[in-house]
């Protein structure tokens, strides 16, 4: 595991926003055994079945309860834990949720961006910044053709268009003040645009995946909005090693690193919801599903077609995914399967799929 990042993270001071989401556990834990210091700054977790509850991560790393809205306390963990390398994931992140409360969203995914980067700015020992957004911060035209770092950002809901303002915040700051030779400022900042990401842990409302884990366990139908919509679905796992060997590569001062990324499936390993939802009833070997009425589905409009590029991290940074939809799925399903998780079950996962990397 530490070979495959040259030791970098070894003592190095990390703060994650949004530490007790579900990917932001991942990435904690990933980093932990990769023996970083680890600080983590967020909400309490949803539930007491999430991965960072089940896992105990709080035990192995300092945990702080806290709003990125808040910048006066934000601002105190930055002086006090002096961290090198910033991950920001703290967000409002579900999409018909924003719908509901639309200023709520802004001010987390706007506000609480701004309060992460100025405090990021400000502190002479923070050198390297990771914005994780979203594919959905693109204009999406419903075509399937995979969006390019280039394209037009955008967003027809507020979610979805508050990501679009959390990229330009990115460039904004990035041009502004770390890449103006004048201001001989060595910081470097990127963003990173995932796919829709699968894994263990996850409970969030209104995602597929736990979704479908609470109804199968409870023995209830799975309702399915849009089984025809298209996602570029993805295990956890796949985007975090993306974001690892970036760091370790803006670590190294060339510009080129310090920019916008996608991380998602290539073009042959794209399926629908419906596609999805077969392979996990077929997996675990229960379940059923149901179409929701469309009157439901009309209400809030929700993209059918969303796919992305990742021939940048490919040609740039050698990534590219390993897993199959199948291994990313059964890696899903064996964790919510589990009976006794816990954070040695998270590591053995980490260690299984890095055997397809080394």
């Amino acid at each position: 595991m530490k070979q495959l990042f040259r030791n970098f993270f070894k003592n190095k001071n990390v703060l994650i926003t949004g530490h007790t989401g579900f990917i932001g556990s991942w990435l904690g834990i990933w980093l932990n055994e990769l023996n970083a210091n680890v600080v983590g700054y967020a909400l309490p977790p949803i539930t007491k079945e999430d991965n960072f509850v089940v896992t105990n991560f709080k035990k192995k790393i300092v945990s702080i309860i806290g709003n990125v809205k808040n910048y006066k306390k934000l601002n105190k963990v930055f002086k006090t834990y002096k961290p090198e390398i910033v991950f920001h994931l703290a967000a409002q992140p579900i999409v018909r949720m924003s719908y509901i409360i639309p200023k709520e969203t802004y001010d987390t995914n706007i506000g609480g961006t701004v309060n992460v980067f100025e405090n990021f700015r400000k502190n002479e020992s923070s050198k390297i910044m990771i914005n994780f957004t979203t594919d959905k911060c693109y204009e999406n035209l419903e075509n399937i053709e995979g969006y390019k770092e280039t394209d037009r950002l955008g967003g027809h809901d507020p979610y979805s268009s508050s990501k679009a303002c959390s990229e330009f915040i990115t460039s904004a700051y990035r041009q502004s003040y770390f890449t103006n030779k004048a201001l001989k400022n060595e910081k470097y900042v990127s963003s990173i645009r995932s796919g829709n990401v699968i894994g263990g842990g996850d409970w969030q409302e209104d995602r597929l995946v736990p979704d479908c884990m609470k109804a199968i366990r409870n023995s209830e139908t799975i309702k399915i909005r849009n089984p025809k919509s298209v996602r570029p679905w993805q295990f956890v796992l796949e985007p975090i090693r993306g974001i690892l060997l970036l760091t370790v590569k803006m670590s190294e001062g060339q510009e080129k690193y310090s920019s916008a990324w996608n991380f998602g499936p290539d073009k042959n390993a794209i399926f629908s919801v419906k596609e999805i939802v077969d392979k996990i009833i077929n997996y675990i070997g229960k379940g059923s599903y149901e179409f929701s009425l469309k009157k439901e589905n009309d209400k809030f409009h929700e993209s059918k077609v969303l796919l992305l590029d990742n021939s940048k991290a490919y040609e740039n940074l050698g990534w590219k995914p390993l897993l199959t939809l199948e291994e990313a799925i059964k890696m899903t399903c064996d964790w919510y399967l589990e009976e006794k998780i816990g954070y040695d079950f998270d590591v053995n996962q980490i260690n299984d799929y890095l055997k397809k990397v080394i």
